[in-house]
């Protein structure tokens, strides 16, 4: 027999026992799906987060309470609340030749309500430069300036989805809203932006920096900062400056650590790229688990199949079929088992993938489908690699049948 003639029996061979072939193969369709789809989810959450921070602008440098080292996340990222940063630190980045604009934040969750109208939403305490910062803009009136935070007026602008909820889409300038037991009045709308920076920009409301602190959270440190440089090349120097600026401010000398974090777009976009790459890694590790499970269940087929087949190579080798002939065939038989598998399974998980990336686009998530070459490549490689490990212990066996009692097998 020559190879194209040992494909052909194989295929006779399972399609004969197509039951049997389809719960032998179904382990490594499960695993080689489950691989392709964590490398693909994993690829488009990483997307999402690329081009969540991405769409905030390449220019951007957070400063964010409590010292971390230069690969983890600040002490506020874990829920601990640092009161180091004031909006004076904000103040002095601002006079920083390369900034373009800074402004602080504070937020809250609080019920927004108009007449007998209500809804939740995160409200902001922030300051004039917002809209220079985050490239928005309102759609209905105007956004507050500085003499509104310093005078620690109660006015309020809406996003355009707490505007459509309270008011359906009527003009809102001028009526009054109530956060907590505080009366705001209204002078602005933001433009629809949806979501960015992990954020429905369009369910918060914007109050003044001094308004939120003093009348409705009783502090008086911001829970961030943001800056905006002129260009991208300007980054580096800015950081440098902002850190020796605020060492001063906070009164850190020599070897003292920073009580705050100074994180540019870049950097955050490297440090979460190595995160999101270890999580597939360690995901495609579990989900390859499946695929050892198939070529164990694989290779207990095979083995019965050599017993129930004795008979049959017995006659094989009667006829003058070589002992490599035997174990050609049946080890052919393995690979093409787990190969159609793994065909399958690569079909199966990019469909489910491809519904996943449809799912989160329709959710309004700015998320990429991503099957990339080298993963159906993976697919197809590790799913014949099993066939050939798991199928070659029967396939040995099989060869070293002896034909006299092979025949004689009942």
């Amino acid at each position: 027999m020559n190879f194209l003639d040992l494909i052909k029996e194989s295929f006779i061979v399972l399609k004969t026992n197509r039951k049997r072939t389809f719960l032998t193969s179904l382990g490594i369709i499960i695993g080689v799906a489950s691989v392709i789809v964590v490398m693909s989810v994993g690829a488009g959450a990483q997307s999402l987060i690329f081009n969540q921070i991405t769409s905030a602008g390449s220019n951007l440098i957070g400063i964010m309470p409590g010292y971390s080292d230069e690969e983890g996340p600040p002490a506020s990222m874990f829920g601990i609340v640092t009161t180091t940063l004031k909006h004076s630190d904000a103040e002095a980045i601002a006079k920083i030749d390369e900034i373009q604009a800074v402004t602080s934040y504070v937020r809250g969750i609080e019920t927004i309500q108009w007449s007998n109208k209500k809804t939740d939403a995160t409200y902001v305490g922030t300051t004039s430069d917002y809209t220079r910062v985050e490239d928005a803009d309102t759609e209905i009136g105007e956004f507050f300036d500085e003499d509104a935070h310093k005078s620690i007026e109660r006015v309020v602008v809406l996003g355009w989805q707490v505007w459509k909820d309270l008011f359906d889409e009527e003009n809102p300038i001028g009526e009054r809203v109530k956060i907590k037991r505080e009366s705001f009045r209204v002078i602005g709308v933001m433009k629809k932006r949806g979501v960015e920076a992990f954020q429905n920009q369009d369910t918060l409301v914007f109050i003044p920096l001094a308004s939120a602190q003093k009348l409705l959270l009783g502090i008086n440190h911001v829970s961030m900062i943001s800056a905006k440089t002129y260009s991208e090349n300007d980054i580096e120097f800015a950081v440098a400056q902002i850190e020796n600026i605020l060492r001063d401010n906070h009164g850190i000398s020599g070897s003292q650590p920073n009580d705050f974090t100074v994180r540019a777009t870049a950097q955050a976009l490297e440090a979460l790229g190595d995160v999101t790459d270890a999580l597939k890694f360690f995901l495609s590790a579990i989900a390859a688990i499946s695929l050892l499970v198939g070529g164990i269940g694989i290779m207990n087929i095979m083995l019965i199949s050599v017993r129930e087949r004795t008979r049959e190579i017995g006659l094989r080798k009667a006829i003058g079929a070589t002992s490599n002939n035997v174990q050609s065939q049946f080890l052919i038989e393995s690979i093409v088992l787990t190969l159609v598998g793994g065909i399958i399974g690569i079909i199966i998980g990019a469909s489910f993938s491809a519904i996943i990336a449809f799912i989160a686009k329709y959710l309004g998530y700015n998320w990429d489908y991503v099957v990339t070459i080298g993963s159906i490549l993976m697919g197809v490689i590790v799913s014949t690699s099993v066939g050939i490990i798991f199928g070659w212990y029967p396939a040995r066996k099989a060869s070293e049948l002896d034909p006299v009692v092979a025949l004689h097998y009942e």
